[in-house]
């Protein structure tokens, strides 16, 4: 080995050893995907507008939610994502996964925008994949699809690529910072200042819809496109911290003496328990994402609220998760029990979505609401809080951003189908309802505890494999390199010497 390839700065003294720092890097990282999603959201509440001032029905309204993840499932964008993290690094697929959100949101802007209607653009899209609304058609668009909403899916596909890589890449990016420190914990606070994004978008948006008295569901998308920008400002400072540390550590430290072969997929896929741990992120996050596509009309629809007031009920299921999550990431980086918060969390889930649909349109209680998204909140901390740091303890870390890829691969089918689902089932089983305050939620909530349910399953098997085979999803995240060692007889995935 060469004195170029070799560490310049000795152990502890690393820009990332210095804990101002490396939180700093999280800030900025974590900040980014604050704005991802508040935009991914920042329609959701405006589900009634949509409908009254730019004609979107259910079905389009879950075309259009379920766009975001079209380009990634189905041109497998988040697989070629993971190959440019591992093969380009941090610094470059940040800025360019900023750059690809900021695009698609200006696009998702502009279809909403009064200068949209009646331009040549609209005329274009009127005619535009006028295909077939029937079960073979996969693609966001359909005949009879307003323009808007076509145009609007296309913005939102393209800003669901730099998201989601944006959201492979932040992952990574934590790791290589807080590898044996407070990982599961800056983790746990990236996901909880996304949390409060949401809360934000979901009070935020309706008001600033609602200003002045006119409705104006463009007004709401322009203030968050321009969040974006400010996200990608934030990545770009990200990448001069990011350099500063690979100089001190005198190399590349992401790729550079054993480059990435795409031949090394084959051992994450022909591993089990990664199957498991992505099948169950795809019925989880397919449980809850697109849950919130629907959550403010579901609660209009069984409580007589207005958006603004559902809004208000609603929200404190993203601030409750934003609060409780970093509490757990401490524990889980200090005691472990990773595989038993999985179970604990999807059965939080599933009582949640059972009182939604049967409970709560008999009662029409507002407490019976606030209880059942208060047990959400806490269920979408466990998961993710013990699921994305136990990633790097299965998988070679050469291989960690292709994993991370994957995993986010696999989640977007459920992303992108269920909008869709839930759309076509609220249709289905709503014959005639065309005013958007009296859709009957019964069965779709039905949907959501059934995935909630396979879930479940599959966290129970996750803990028996892990106490067959150690994988130490139980152990917890800080602990000497010794320890680690003599603790874990893990069968990781890893690349053959």
């Amino acid at each position: 080995m060469t004195d170029s390839t070799k560490s310049i700065t000795s152990p502890g003294s690393l820009l990332r050893d210095k804990a101002w720092a490396r939180w700093t890097a999280l800030v900025l990282l974590a900040g980014a995907m604050f704005f991802a999603y508040i935009f991914v959201d920042v329609l959701s509440p405006l589900q009634e507008y949509l409908q009254s001032t730019k004609g979107w029905d259910p079905d389009a309204y879950g075309r259009f939610a379920g766009s975001e993840t079209f380009l990634n499932v189905f041109v497998f964008f988040l697989i070629f994502a993971g190959i440019i993290l591992d093969k380009m690094g941090v610094r470059f697929t940040a800025i360019l996964s900023g750059a690809v959100m900021f695009a698609g949101g200006f696009i998702n802007y502009y279809a909403l925008t009064d200068a949209f209607q009646n331009s040549g653009l609209q005329n274009f899209m009127d005619h535009f994949v006028n295909l077939p609304n029937t079960w073979w058609n996969i693609t966001p668009f359909y005949d009879g699809m307003p323009a808007s909403a076509k145009l609007s899916a296309i913005g939102f596909m393209i800003f669901g690529c730099g998201c989601e890589m944006a959201g492979i890449t932040v992952s990574r990016g934590i790791v290589k910072w807080f590898q044996g420190k407070e990982m599961a914990l800056a983790m746990g606070t990236e996901m909880a200042l996304a949390r409060v994004g949401v809360a934000v978008v979901f009070l935020g948006s309706p008001v600033v819809a609602l200003f002045g008295g006119h409705i104006n569901v463009s007004r709401s998308v322009a203030f968050s496109v321009l969040l974006l920008l400010i996200g990608l400002i934030s990545f770009i400072v990200y990448a001069f911290m990011d350099k500063k540390l690979e100089n001190e550590m005198g190399t590349n430290a992401e790729e550079k003496d054993d480059p990435f072969k795409v031949s090394d997929l084959k051992y994450i896929f022909s591993s089990k328990v990664f199957w498991i741990v992505s099948l169950l992120c795809v019925l989880y996050y397919s449980a809850i994402f697109p849950f919130q596509k629907y959550a403010i009309n579901m609660l209009q629809c069984n409580l007589q609220l207005t958006a603004e007031e559902a809004s208000q009920v609603f929200f404190v299921f993203p601030l409750g998760a934003a609060a409780v999550t970093p509490f757990l990431g401490n524990f889980l980086d200090r005691k472990g029990k990773g595989a038993t918060m999985l179970i604990f969390g999807a059965l939080l889930m599933i009582v949640c979505h059972l009182t939604f649909a049967l409970l709560l349109p008999a009662t029409e209680s507002r407490i019976l609401a606030y209880g059942a998204i208060i047990l959400l909140g806490l269920s979408f901390s466990l998961v993710p809080a013990s699921l994305w740091p136990s990633v790097p303890k299965l998988v070679d870390n050469k291989l960690l951003g292709s994993a991370y890829a994957v995993i986010f691969w696999i989640q977007n089918i459920g992303l992108y189908a269920f909008p869709m689902v839930i759309g076509a089932v609220l249709t289905a089983t709503n014959p005639g309802v065309d005013n958007p305050l009296e859709y009957n939620y019964t069965v779709p909530m039905l949907v959501f505890a059934g995935l909630g349910g396979l879930a479940l399953i599959l966290g129970i098997t996750l803990k028996a494999l892990d106490a067959k085979h150690h994988y130490g999803l139980e152990l917890p995240n800080i602990q000497s390199q010794e320890t680690a060692e003599e603790e874990l007889g893990a069968e990781v995935i890893a690349v053959e010497e």
